[in-house]
């Protein structure tokens, strides 16, 4: 069987790196195969899938050594974040660069660019829309699009549902196996659930970038369930163990005893809101009443306007209509909202002002105008709890998206807000880091602060939600207990009509 991709020998280390992050690392794919990189975040699987394309070093510079490195001739990456992949400002342009770049007649391109969208399940009012307006999951789906345009021999996926809900995933991954018939398949990729029983082999990292384990997949997750686990590797099943854990048990003990705050008065208030962009209206809230301590999870499909929402909560779009926050009206003019929430983007990077990580989570203390020794304690407090300590001096965008992500909560939740306003502050992130930021986020519950997160993960609207809304075709269509979520789960788990 021919080599489809390999290294030999592999050393690298990020510029300014204390350490290396691969220290002689061998690893071959076979064409045909179907491989499945699993490790926690932060251990390098995105990076060396941009070694095995050449991206590392012929386009992005970094100190590496290979003795032996095969390169695919044709291959196409799905990246993690997707907007680093788009050349083109508009949807059709996007596509049709690709397909120019392949000699696809002009009169075939208007069929092929609407078959692909439609094969991805991206449905836009017009194709000719900007890249920019659409939703994090709806680029994930377009840059999919761009890389079934190419027909690769080779398949180079990083995390390619990270922004889908599940009904999206599923979708997702069944055109990616439709389309990769016979080719081969490098996949990084923490909700394994829809490609655990279709992937050949599965090749394990620990935190130190080291193989530990590469093997047939039934073998990896029957004999290595305890080693996964111990290194936060998402499972099947591992959620049920999570919940039945000591760990979770003591926390929602400790929630039953605080109790959800009854307030006085409502933290936030919107009435008969709309958000728009341009003169063109995005979201609309007929009524809506948040209060301190309430955890409020934000669910709907991709591009529904879940992320509007809370744009427009910190003011950063035109809205029309009635905001209050503690009793006093919000406009653009007065009364800025910045400095009673604070908002974490689903695009990490979007939030990052300084150079290092360190300085990022100082940045807000300094703000605030606290001491400096008091500000170090905090620093150093968070940097542990985020699992971000041998990170500090590393510039923001040297993390991986993962470590991005938790950067971003842990710049967020370092001084207290009123409220925090959380992007899907899980993508990306391996099992033991999920469960300890819903822990850190629901010990600042319990002191108080108000939660509204957007989530497509139904564990956590299930398990750590006192509300559960849900954005439908740009309205706030349902405000639900999470009781009444966890019964709709059961009917639907029993085949019962959403």
């Amino acid at each position: 069987m021919s080599e489809a991709a390999a290294v030999e020998q592999l050393r690298l280390a990020f510029p300014g790196g204390q350490s290396l992050l691969f220290r002689d690392l061998n690893l071959t794919v076979h064409s045909g195969e179907k491989v499945l990189l699993l490790g926690p975040s932060g251990c390098g699987k995105s990076t060396l899938l941009q070694v095995l394309t050449g991206l590392i070093p012929n386009s992005i510079e970094m100190p590496i050594k290979v003795e032996r490195q095969v390169i695919p001739q044709s291959w196409g990456f799905v990246f993690q974040d997707p907007d680093t992949q788009f050349c083109m400002p508009y949807v059709d342009d996007e596509l049709a660069f690709v397909l120019e770049n392949l000699q696809v007649p002009r009169e075939q391109m208007a069929s092929r660019i609407a078959a692909l969208l439609s094969q991805v399940g991206l449905r836009l009012d017009s194709e000719h829309t900007p890249i920019q307006e659409l939703s994090q999951g709806m680029k994930q789906r377009l840059a999919i699009a761009c890389v079934i345009a190419l027909e690769p021999e080779v398949w180079f996926v990083d995390e390619p549902t990270a922004l889908l809900d599940e009904a999206g995933t599923k979708q997702i991954w069944d055109t990616l196996k439709a389309a990769a018939v016979g080719k081969t398949l490098i996949i990084v990729e923490h909700k394994i659930d829809e490609i655990a029983d279709y992937v050949d082999r599965v090749v394990v990292f620990d935190s130190q970038a080291a193989i530990v384990a590469d093997g047939p997949r039934d073998v990896i997750f029957a004999e290595m369930r305890s080693r996964l686990t111990s290194e936060g590797i998402w499972i099947p099943g591992i959620w049920d163990d999570y919940i039945q854990s000591n760990r979770f048990g003591q926390l929602m003990l400790d929630r039953e005893a605080r109790g959800v705050p009854s307030p006085e008065t409502e933290l936030l208030t919107l009435r008969d809101w709309t958000v728009l962009r341009g003169k063109q209206e995005k979201l609309h809230v007929q009524e809506a009443l948040v209060g301190p301590g309430e955890w409020i999870s934000i669910i709907g499909e991709n591009g529904a306007g879940k992320s509007t929402l809370l744009l427009a909560m910190l003011q950063l779009l035109r809205t029309t209509g009635y905001y209050s926050l503690l009793g006093q009206q919000v406009t653009r003019q007065s009364n800025s909202p910045a400095r009673e929430l604070a908002l974490v983007f689903q695009n990490p990077e979007y939030q990052f002002v300084t150079n290092s990580v360190q300085a990022e989570i100082a940045y807000t203390l300094q703000i605030a105008a606290m001491d400096q020794k008091e500000i170090e304690q905090h620093v150093e407090q968070s940097l542990e709890e985020f699992e971000l300590t041998e990170r500090k001096h590393n510039h923001p965008y040297q993390l991986s998206m993962g470590q991005k992500r938790r950067l971003s909560v842990a710049a967020a939740a370092v001084k207290h807000h009123r409220a925090l306003l959380l992007d899907e502050p899980t993508f990306g992130q391996d099992a033991r880091n999920t469960f300890a930021i819903l822990e850190r986020l629901e010990r600042h519950r319990q002191g108080g602060t108000t939660i509204l997160m957007v989530t497509h993960d139904p564990h956590i609207v299930a398990n750590f939600s006192t509300r559960v809304w849900t954005i439908r075709n740009g309205r706030l269509d349902q405000d639900r207990t999470v009781t009444a979520y966890k019964e709709l789960l059961n009917k639907q788990d029993a085949g019962g009509p959403m």
